[in-house]
């Protein structure tokens, strides 16, 4: 909503809230006091009356499971979707349900959705009518490790990742694990061994490596709000060098206007990220090992889910790319 406010080209008509309906936005969110559009009353969550706005496109960022029951209302009203919730990530339903614990509600939305990552789908969300947008894990993960598998420089076998996130990719429920005393000064590992974005981090990657991709993954919570660090460390292909990667990068990456490459031996740092639409990537080869270790940060709620929506919306509505998005 930060985002959609300053966007010049987006007027706000609708805002949806089971919780909170009848409240203004800017009485829920003070920050937004004086912004144009900041006065809004949420409504409830009911399609034909969002339909009925004059809407032409909408973000859901509902719970997983939920968003779909509005997807396929919204769509057929005419509107455009940028989902951020799991539902329309993934392109098997079976999939789904192993890692989210129930039927998809709508599986052929599901399969017609583009994952809405805009380096590496930019031609398919041009034309879509409904986005899955990334996860804010996958993001970080994915981009270092896509362009490398797709040109055979690393190894599709024995990917190990580390990530470690701020406490808001929990969201806002109230949680004993995530009050301030249980998370200050503290790290730890969670959602081991088996994390629900590993579903959609191992379609993207299998469909670069043009074959099946398992990985290791274990996520961290950090004591900070927002943020993500990733260290995936893979096995070189035979002869690559730290060069072919710098290369690699820059062919890749050359009309990505928020993927910036840090250089061969530079770590991402999270401070450089948070609070902006960029993800910053580094890397290193450790020749001892022949293992390249690919480092990344980002924010978990702009780059990982919020800008990266708009980035998509942008796209498939003929903006640059960048509108609304410089965010530093």
């Amino acid at each position: 909503m930060r985002i959609l406010l300053r966007h010049p080209g987006v007027e706000l008509v609708c805002a949806t809230s089971r919780q909170y309906a009848g409240q203004r936005v800017a009485d829920l969110f003070p920050r937004f006091r004086h912004v144009p559009g900041a006065d809004l009353v949420f409504t409830d969550s009911d399609a034909a009356e969002i339909a009925a706005t004059g809407a032409e496109a909408a973000f859901l960022a509902l719970p997983h499971g939920v968003s779909a029951s509005y997807g396929r209302a919204l769509v057929e009203a005419g509107l455009r979707v940028i989902d951020l919730s799991a539902d329309f990530r993934l392109n098997s339903p079976a999939v789904y349900e192993e890692f989210y614990g129930k039927p998809h509600p709508d599986p052929e939305l599901m399969q017609e959705a583009v994952y809405g990552m805009p380096e590496w789908h930019r031609e398919e969300i041009k034309k879509s009518r409904i986005i899955g947008s990334p996860g804010c894990y996958p993001t970080s993960i994915l981009l270092p490790l896509i362009p490398l598998l797709r040109a055979g420089l690393v190894l599709p076998q024995d990917i190990v990742v580390n990530s470690g996130s701020g406490v808001s990719g929990a969201g806002r429920k109230a949680d004993v694990q995530y009050h301030f005393c249980e998370c200050n000064e503290s790290m730890r590992a969670y959602g081991v061994p088996r994390h629900r974005h590993l579903s959609e981090i191992e379609q993207e990657l299998s469909l670069a490596a043009g074959e099946e991709v398992v990985i290791t993954f274990t996520p961290h919570l950090m004591p900070v709000n927002t943020g993500i660090e990733t260290t995936t460390v893979a096995k070189l292909a035979p002869g690559v060098t730290a060069d072919d990667l710098t290369a690699c990068y820059e062919k890749a990456y050359a009309n990505a206007p928020f993927v910036r490459l840090l250089g061969a031996g530079k770590p991402a740092d999270t401070k450089n990220v948070t609070r902006t639409n960029f993800v910053d990537i580094g890397w290193a080869v450790d020749t001892r090992t022949h293992r390249a270790v690919l480092m990344s940060a980002e924010d978990n709620v702009i780059k990982g889910a919020g800008g990266q929506g708009v980035h998509a919306f942008n796209i498939m509505f003929g903006f640059d790319e960048t509108e609304g998005l410089w965010l530093i």
